[in-house]
């Protein structure tokens, strides 16, 4: 099901839509993409946050990473 809204865009998102209808989308397809892309980027800085704040309660991780950097530092020298 779709549903028409109404937006008001100032000039740096008309250029952006104009940028995107460049590309052979038309306005409503080029205003649908840049939604469900931004979403998208939402969503997957969403899960790269919790996944980060897995990590840094992990123990045998943060152990690991310790390891890892000291090994890196000693081939370094």
């Amino acid at each position: 099901m779709t549903q028409a809204i109404s937006v008001r865009l100032d000039d740096e998102a008309l250029r952006a839509l104009a940028q995107l209808e460049t590309t052979g989308l038309s306005r409503s397809a080029a205003i649908r993409f840049a939604l469900v892309a931004a979403a998208a980027r939402l969503r997957d800085r969403r899960a790269l946050a919790d996944e980060v704040a897995a990590l840094e309660v992990d123990e045998a991780d943060r152990a690991e990473m310790r390891a890892v950097a000291e090994l890196m530092e000693q081939l370094r020298d």
